[in-house]
């Protein structure tokens, strides 16, 4: 056993995975080609198998190990503990505790260092095996190395590792475990890359994430990082998404502690575009070295990039199409309630949430008496479809149901609208309140996954009675109005839509709230400053105030996937707009409403002053109109109403996985299946089992959905090919059907009138807000009711899905701005900065060249 090496240099050709292990042979190969790794050493699995034999620990450990049952975790535990007090109990022989001393003080002697463990089944493409052992960071002296060394030898016995071994079928015989001593980067930024994308397999660009401090938090999912998708062929960036970076991870005097980034890098850009044309060279570099796709993580310092890790990507799809159809000859189209979901389904919504619409969507298709599609949502790149492929026995079925339809029981449905609704948002509120009530410290897993589930549910059958009433008696009135108005205007006589404006709705009650809380703001001495160069401590009076707020308005989505933050938890948007607010440059919602009203009320005193049966029918469908046009915005607000309740829950069954070690953060739960969370749930509850280990499996599904969210979902599936049924191509009539128009022009579908020229800002979601600025305009997919205090902000809107009754076009029309909807492509083809003219009424954006 001596005549092999207990220490090897970093670089040394001897750094075999037998020797090193995986993660080690890694380094070793890439510090031989002179890649920029820190500077370390081996201490190799010759070293842990002397430590055994030296205190004749093997057959012990065999035999603890042996008893453990993988399907028993109670006996991982019990053998953990008895392998771990073995360890712990013996030193670390002289011969070993020289070489791992003399290696360490040739690295400069008191170095702060990373001690990793190296396993010999870790890091390798077939057995995605990383993390079952340890690393210990910010470690300095001869003695804590010594110490971290012996930690990683004994955490290739942990509980999990004992029980994974067993499942995998790998032989506890003669194991070794191998450690990487390296220099610690003390990173200023840090991240992972991958060499191909992981979403669609294609190997022409490097996808980057990137935040500040050292990588953990990235790796462990505690921030989301800013994306750089960066060509391989000449380093330019294909695109960048930056984030709010909330939290870091830094060095301590201990070793590691994430603390909250420092307000002025939050949403700064974490890499230039030379920084991250280099990490995209050395990406290519080490994928051609290693002859396949790579995983790399790798940190800066003083301007320097170093690579800190690389291993094979283990799970990356191979080369079909990003947007693989469940049937191939399938029709999907965006719309509807995937208005509210603009951005890819976390793995529990996708399950657990869009379940529930699904039975709710069917049941409301029974009721009346309409053909249904038994999966009527799929789950593409990600992104939610409605699925309407029609086959011809459908579309026979749907005739023969129509005119029953259209003579009974349409009209009877949209006379009930309100009443429908009525019921159904009782009954959602009573469900929520129910299970909000419920203390969530004490009550079992399996109650509160069941509570969740419940709260689920009942959103939506909320959503579907909206869905079959509310929003298409809204509609269906505007529509019908604006047909026979036209029929009885007269020379200078208000557009049909002044007699739809400045009602009150959820949304417009919430920017009002927010504007008087920012006029009482400004008459409290020195307030307005402290607020406006956040973040502060706000004084006791604002945060009472500002909490009032969130108590009415903060269940209000931004995203109808339930793993997104609620304004209630995450309410820094919302600051920012009364940041605006405060300047006193806003225009004052209320005497904008006010200005709405009474024109409202004059057109409509005068269209009662005049006779005949035109205008008789005219007045008829205007109160008809009137009375639904706030209702929609109102219905659609109270999507979200049992979320607060529903995310405590599940929150809290996280907080509880990472007290068992099965995800990092609690937030991880939104991350597993409905079945896995299930399963995970009665693991909790059971005194004999212990949840399955999701770590590895979350940080994977979090980059894939990194990846998706780069990518711009079509409006209609398949792309470019049309929907067409009975020969006639439904995708061109379709909002959002990609009609681009000329190179400089992008035609999309009119939604509120006017003509403005302004810069493009670009919004993706909530953690985007902040780079809103006024006079911009809001290119967006979608938007949902919580984005209404962008509108204050905003010059005009232009959305990817959209049509005439979208949220934009309702709130574009009540801030006097103008909007184009359903462009398909808005925020593919433009660029944040860009000169754009907007016209709402023809419907087009022109891009302005300088």
């Amino acid at each position: 056993m001596m005549d092999e090496p207990l220490v090897l240099a970093l670089d040394d050709a001897r750094a075999t995975l037998e020797r090193a292990g995986g993660k080690g042979a890694s380094l070793a190969r890439l510090a031989a080609a002179g890649l920029p790794v820190p500077p370390g050493f081996h201490v190799t699995t010759a070293a842990y198998r002397h430590f055994v034999a030296a205190h004749g620990l093997r057959e012990r450990i065999v035999e603890i190990a042996a008893a453990a049952s993988p399907d028993r975790p109670e006996t991982c535990e019990s053998a953990a503990e008895k392998i771990a007090a073995l360890f712990a109990e013996q030193p670390v022989p002289d011969e070993v505790a020289q070489a791992v001393g003399a290696a360490y003080a040739e690295l400069g002697g008191d170095l702060a260092v990373a001690v990793r463990s190296s396993a010999t089944a870790e890091d390798l493409p077939e057995m995605s095996f990383a993390g079952q052992q340890e690393t210990y960071l910010n470690i300095r002296g001869r003695s804590p190395v010594l110490d971290a060394v012996k930690r990683c030898w004994a955490s290739l016995w942990t509980a999990r590792a004992i029980g994974y071994r067993a499942r995998q079928g790998i032989d506890s015989g003669d194991l070794g475990l191998a450690v990487v001593v390296q220099e610690l980067v003390p990173a200023d930024a840090a991240g992972v890359l991958f060499t191909a994308d992981p979403l669609t397999g294609a190997r022409d660009r490097v996808m980057v994430n990137a935040a500040w401090g050292l990588g953990e938090s990235v790796v462990g999912g505690q921030v989301t990082p800013d994306t750089i998708v960066v060509a391989k062929a000449d380093g330019s960036i294909v695109r960048q998404e930056i984030s709010d970076k909330q939290v870091m991870t830094v060095r301590t005097p201990a070793g590691t502690r994430e603390e909250p980034v420092p307000a002025e890098l939050r949403e700064r850009p974490v890499l230039d575009a030379p920084q991250a044309a280099e990490l995209a060279r050395l990406a290519v570099a080490i994928e051609e070295l290693y002859d396949r796709p790579m995983d790399i993580e790798w940190a800066r310092h003083d301007g320097r990039l170093h690579i800190l890790q690389a291993r094979p990507i283990t799970a990356l799809p191979g080369p079909a199409p990003a947007w693989e159809l469940p049937d191939p000859k399938g029709r999907y189209v965006r719309g509807s309630v995937t208005e509210l979901l603009p951005e890819p389904l976390s793995p529990l919504f996708a399950t657990l949430g869009l379940g529930a619409w699904k039975r709710a969507t069917v049941e409301g298709y029974k009721s009346i008496g309409l053909p249904y599609f038994e999966e009527p949502f799929a789950v593409i790149g990600g992104y939610a479809y409605y699925n309407i492929t029609y086959t011809p026995g459908m579309l026979a079925r749907m005739m023969v149901a129509q005119p029953l339809f259209l003579i009974v029981t349409l009209p009877r449905g949209l006379r009930a609208a309100a009443q429908r609704w009525e019921r159904a948002h009782a009954a959602y509120a009573d469900v929520a309140a129910r299970r909000g009530a419920v203390d969530t410290g004490s009550a079992p897993a399996g109650e509160l996954f069941a509570g969740a589930r419940e709260i689920v549910e009942e959103a939506a059958r909320y959503y579907a009675a909206v869905q079959g009433g509310v929003l298409p008696a809204a509609y269906i009135s505007e529509s019908l109005f604006t047909s026979v108005y036209k029929l009885v205007r007269r020379p200078g006589d208000p557009p049909a839509l002044t007699f739809l404006l400045g009602f009150d709705s959820k949304p417009m009650r919430a920017d009002k709230s927010l504007y008087d809380l920012a006029r009482w703001g400004r008459e409290q001495p020195g307030l307005a400053e402290r607020v406006a160069h956040g973040p502060v401590e706000e004084p006791e009076e604002f945060a009472g105030r500002f909490a009032a707020h969130l108590a009415e308005f903060g269940d209000t989505v931004y995203d109808l996937d339930f793993a997104k933050p609620l304004p209630v938890e995450d309410p820094a948007p919302l600051l920012r707009t009364v940041r605006f607010y405060l300047t006193g440059e806003a225009p004052d919602p209320h005497e904008r409403q006010r200005a709405a009203r009474e024109q409202r009320e004059l057109a409509t005193r005068r269209l009662h002053t005049r006779r005949g049966l035109r205008t008789a029918f005219a007045r008829w469908v205007l109160r008809w109109a009137q009375k639904m046009a706030p209702l929609r915005e109102d219905a659609l607000a109270d999507v979200g109403l049992g979320w607060p309740a529903a995310r405590r829950a599940l929150h809290e069954i996280g907080r509880r996985l990472v007290v068992a070690e099965a995800v990092a953060d609690e937030d991880d739960v939104f991350w597993l299946r409905m079945d896995e969370l299930e399963d995970a749930a009665e693991a909790l509850d059971s005194a004999g089992r212990t949840p399955v280990d999701w770590r590895a499996v979350v940080a994977e599904r979090r980059a894939t959905w990194r990846a998706q969210r780069a990518v711009a979902p079509p409006h209609a599936l398949p792309d470019g090919g049309g929907m067409k049924i009975l020969g006639i191509d439904f995708s061109r009539l379709l909002p959002g059907h990609r009609d681009d128009g000329s190179a400089d022009v992008i035609k999309g579908v009119p939604g509120s009138p006017g003509r403005v020229s302004a810069p493009v800002r670009i919004i993706h979601g909530s953690d985007e807000f902040a780079q809103m600025r006024q006079g911009d305009v809001l290119v967006a997919r979608i938007t949902t009711p919580a984005w209404t205090p962008l509108f204050a902000l905003a010059s005009a809107v232009v959305t990817d899905v959209g049509g005439p009754l979208s949220h934009s076009s309702i709130v574009a029309r009540e801030y006097g701005i103008p909007a184009v909807l359903g462009t398909g492509a808005a925020t593919e083809r433009l660029r944040n900065g860009q000169q754009v003219i907007v016209d709402g009424e023809a419907g087009t954006v022109t891009l302005v060249h300088t």
